[in-house]
């Protein structure tokens, strides 16, 4: 048995790796496929391709529908629509035409019945699909895969920006993302009303206390940097005590970042760091203290509370598609 065979119960044991050396009719997907138009208006240049990426790497690992293919004929069609199963926010509707035009099928061959990023009961209708029922088969479980995903950062965002209203300090996501997700995590954040952190490594310099023992100092770090990078992108340095804080203060970074300090220690520290540098609260920022933590120091508040499980840890959001027969 290799390692890719899965071992089943019962009668259908060994099922996968009977299977191996047999070759069956299969959904081609020959690029290059074009991006369309709602997708590309929704995303960026690099999150498409990123995202083209995912959804191919997703369709090859579902592997042959063996099931769709020995039941249904190539010109059978079928209408389908997708469904929330929960009061949420709907987001990736635009994945759908992505989805649509990597197999070969048309990108307009569905609809929204909602505005992407609105709230919706459970019940509601969401989208309706028509097309090849083998199509619409091998597209339904990675639509609904990434819409869930992405409905559930979405969620989880939304309620932790509805815990900052009136503080004036914005919300942050992470790098804490699942590989390959960042672009569309970080877009479903987008949506909810929350703000981006670096998108890579590349967009902020992060000097972090590795990077500073490594150096001998924070202020040589930074001044590394500088004089390497012309023009240099902004600088964050984090900071974990007071100290560390006025040493960063004295770098002139544009964001300082406040690294696990409770309500106490932000109270002491956010008024040393003048409004000309950001400042930035991060460090197991929970629903039930992420208010407190924004209020810490009202005379001089954070910019931004980022927080990783937005991204790392959020549920998935329930969504289910159904077929309607086309008849003849």
């Amino acid at each position: 048995m290799s390692k890719d065979d899965i071992e089943y119960h019962a009668q259908a044991a060994g099922a996968s790796s009977n299977m191996s050396g047999r070759s069956f009719p299969e959904l081609h997907l020959d690029p290059p496929f074009v991006i369309p138009a709602d997708t590309a208006a929704a995303f960026s240049d690099t999150a498409c391709e990123f995202a083209a990426k995912l959804i191919c790497m997703a369709l090859e690992e579902d592997g042959p529908d063996l099931t769709s293919l020995g039941v249904f004929s190539p010109e059978e069609e079928s209408r389908a629509y997708i469904v929330a199963k929960q009061r949420t926010l709907v987001v990736g509707l635009p994945l759908i035409s992505l989805v649509f035009s990597i197999i070969g099928m048309p990108p307009d061959a569905w609809r929204a019945e909602v505005k992407e990023g609105s709230l919706v009961e459970s019940g509601t209708v969401v989208a309706r699909l028509h097309g090849h029922t083998i199509q619409l088969l091998k597209a339904e479980r990675v639509i609904l895969n990434l819409m869930a995903h992405m409905s559930g950062v979405a969620n989880l965002t939304r309620a932790y920006v509805e815990r900052l209203e009136g503080t004036g300090v914005r919300l942050l996501d992470t790098r804490k993302t699942l590989p390959g997700h960042r672009y569309l995590e970080k877009y479903a954040v987008r949506m909810a009303g929350g703000c981006n952190h670096r998108m890579n490594l590349a967009d902020m310099l992060m000097i972090k206390d590795n990077h500073i023992d490594a150096a001998g100092s924070m202020a040589k770090a930074v001044e590394a940097l500088r004089k390497r990078y012309q023009p240099c992108p902004p600088i964050e340095v984090e900071c974990r005590n007071k100290a560390e804080v006025l040493e960063a203060v004295a770098c002139g970074p544009e964001r300082i970042m406040l690294d696990n300090m409770d309500c106490s220690m932000l109270a002491e520290t956010l008024p040393l760091i003048p409004r000309n540098i950001e400042a930035e609260i991060s460090g197991g920022v929970t629903l039930d203290t992420i208010r407190e933590l924004a209020t810490a120091c009202r005379r001089r508040p954070a910019d931004f509370i980022s927080v990783g499980r937005i991204t790392h840890s959020a549920p998935s959001a329930d969504f289910s598609m159904k077929m309607e027969r086309i008849k003849v």
